[in-house]
């Protein structure tokens, strides 16, 4: 079986913790653990991970050093793919002990630059702020901001994945079994332009949607966007909250859940399973239990196909 594992924030940082380097590698030795037992049962795996801590972390680092030579946004989503993707390569192969080959690949994503998020940005990248100090950092630094809870942060554009222009060398690695770390962070957003050249362009790509587009570009058997939760709920943070073992497609677009956390996992996964494939959202470390069934929420089609266990 051909695996797309999709890595919430949650395998770097835990809520509360520090962004170090050292608390990352420590969490991602977690996710690593759990990623071995996928290749250890026999099957292929592709792993994604998301960076909106790392990225604006980054942009905040560049504008203290030098606003005027700040790198944008597409430069610095290589930048924490790279060292995303060397945390997970590395200790994957110490999870694995060196059994198969592992390799990490900057990806680039191509979007529409008439995507329609480039006129309302929505996700949210960097820390928090007063409104006050998010609207003199907007007319400073010409940030586009929105209000997350009773603060303020800055926004920039979520654009859709409309093409891989590295598909070919990723299906090339996958065909050689190797384990392959890519579409880090949603992905590099570029355009093409007249010439057909690539560019990048300031935009940070969802991750869930671009795991989705990913697997069914690799025809992949199963996708898994792993969370710090057990499962999707019905009435999450209430008291009578319950974990949803199954969900149809129809099911899931009426939970109504937030754009900023369970939404696009949702979104993702009836995407996946739309096209015939296999969806699962849960826990980082409940992953092989998840692809058996045992574990997490599992999306299906509205045609009644059944959640496929794939392992035991």
């Amino acid at each position: 079986m051909l695996v797309v594992a999709a890595l919430g924030g949650n395998a770097l940082q835990q809520r509360g913790e520090p962004l170090t380097a050292q608390v990352q590698r420590e969490n991602v030795k977690v996710a690593a653990s759990a990623l071995a037992e996928i290749v250890n049962a026999g099957h292929q795996l592709v792993i994604t991970h998301g960076n909106g801590p790392q990225v604006g972390l980054l942009a905040l680092q560049a504008a203290a050093y030098n606003p005027d030579e700040s790198y944008p946004l597409d430069v610095l989503g290589a930048q924490t793919a790279g060292m995303i993707g060397y945390l997970v390569e590395q200790e994957l192969e110490n999870a694995l002990q060196s059994s198969c080959p592992i390799a990490t690949l900057l990806t680039q994503v191509l979007v529409d630059r008439d995507d329609p998020a480039f006129n309302t940005p929505t996700k949210f990248i960097g820390p928090v702020y007063s409104q006050q100090e998010a609207q003199a950092r907007a007319a400073k630094d010409g940030w586009q901001i929105a209000q997350d809870g009773d603060r303020w942060r800055r926004v920039v554009a979520s654009p859709k994945p409309l093409d891989i222009p590295d598909l070919q060398v990723i299906k090339l690695l996958v065909e050689q079994n190797v384990v392959v770390i890519c579409n880090g962070g949603g992905g590099i957003p570029v355009i093409r332009d007249a010439n057909n050249c690539l560019h990048g362009i300031e935009a940070v790509i969802d991750k869930d949607l671009s795991s989705a587009f990913l697997a069914k570009q690799l025809g992949a058997d199963a996708l898994l966007l792993l969370t710090d939760v057990e499962a999707v709920y019905h009435g999450f943070g209430t008291p009578n909250a319950k974990p949803l073992s199954t969900l149809t497609v129809a099911e899931s677009h009426q939970l109504n859940l937030p754009a900023g956390s369970m939404g696009p996992k949702i979104s993702a996964a009836c995407s996946f399973a739309e096209s015939g494939g296999f969806s699962a959202i849960g826990r980082l470390s409940d992953a092989l239990a998840l692809l058996a069934g045992r574990a997490g929420t599992h999306i299906v089609s509205d045609h009644g196909d059944k959640a496929m266990k794939v392992a035991n």
